[in-house]
């Protein structure tokens, strides 16, 4: 499927000024308006024909058209109310055909917009909410998000949406540089650290564009970068994902304490941790910017092991019985 042309940066700023619209930093709102860059980050996620997206802060369509483009059926969600009304009306002056269908609210109480074509298929799905309040999406499961995210929100988006929608297999999002280098970051390199980590838990992720200031409107103070993260199964252990983010958190708050400072207050002392983490195959001399995600878990289930051998005061549950 095809449209008849991508936003560019006169129709952009048209639809601004149509609008009353003016970018705001609160709202980290930045539209792309080069369709070059559209079509890059649209070919990047591998969208195909029919495939359900999800794309989050959709501001003025250029990243919709650029989904629709490519024949994938958006549903977008939009905090901005000027915004989310706008987004269906430019959708349909590119998109000729389709009809509007104003629906029930989501569960969550969002207000939810539609476009459908004439075989009853909706092309469109607005949603008018802040994505970090979805917890449910009209019609089928998304298999993808794609987005240019807003650099406040980015990571606490990402994590959110991996963790609320099982559906997703991959994202493929537009942040800061910076971001994009601490999600995707490696254990032992400079930018590793907790989102690293918590983003390792869900998905395997990788940096793989620059994108230059100049493709903006209003143009960032700040370079922008292209990741993907591909959904991949947790950490097979017998502790919940809330223990081993309490472990990661802990072991961060303080990044150049060793592991055996780091996490005595989450294991109940010094000599604890340093048990839980001989036990899972951890240097208790070790900083948390040197463990990969699977070593976190060893370590959280190892100090539930410590923590119940302590309550019941036996050893039957000896640290070591989970492998590390």
């Amino acid at each position: 499927m095809s449209v008849t042309s991508l936003l560019g940066p006169a129709q952009i700023r048209e639809l601004a000024e149509q609008a009353g619209i003016r970018p705001t930093k609160t709202l980290g709102q930045n539209f792309v308006i080069d369709a070059g860059t559209v079509r890059k980050i649209v070919r990047q996620a591998d969208v195909v024909v029919g495939e359900r997206v999800v794309e989050i802060g959709p501001g003025l369509g250029s990243l919709t058209l650029g989904l629709l483009e490519a024949g994938a059926d958006v549903v977008a969600v939009e905090i901005d109310p000027v915004l989310a009304r706008l987004l269906p009306t430019t959708v349909a002056r590119h998109l000729p055909g389709l009809e509007r269908v104003d629906d029930e609210p989501t569960a969550d109480g969002a207000p939810v917009v539609r476009l459908r074509d004439a075989e009853g298929h909706d092309r469109l799905t607005v949603v008018l909410s802040d994505a970090l309040d979805v917890h449910v999406l009209p019609g089928p499961p998304p298999t993808a998000l794609v987005a240019n995210l807003p650099y406040n929100v980015s990571v606490p988006v990402l994590l959110t949406f991996l963790e609320r929608f099982a559906s997703l297999e991959r994202l493929l999002v537009m942040v800061q540089a910076e971001v994009a280098d601490r999600v995707a970051a490696p254990p032992g390199s400079r930018t590793y650290g907790v989102p690293s980590v918590k983003a390792a838990w869900w998905a395997s992720a990788r940096r793989t564009a620059t994108v230059g200031r100049s493709v903006f409107w209003p143009v960032p103070n700040v370079d922008s970068a292209l990741v993907r993260l591909d959904r991949r199964e947790p950490p097979a252990i017998p502790v919940t994902r809330g223990e081993v983010f309490a472990v990661v958190d802990a072991a961060f708050a303080q990044r150049r304490k060793m592991l055996r400072s780091a996490l005595a207050g989450v294991a109940g002392s010094s000599e604890a941790a340093v048990t839980a983490l001989v036990a899972a195959g951890v240097d208790p001399q070790a900083r948390g910017e040197t463990v990969d995600v699977e070593g976190f878990a060893r370590v959280a289930a190892q100090l539930a092991v410590v923590a119940r051998t302590s309550d019941d005061g036996t050893d039957r549950d000896r640290p070591g019985t989970v492998a590390p």
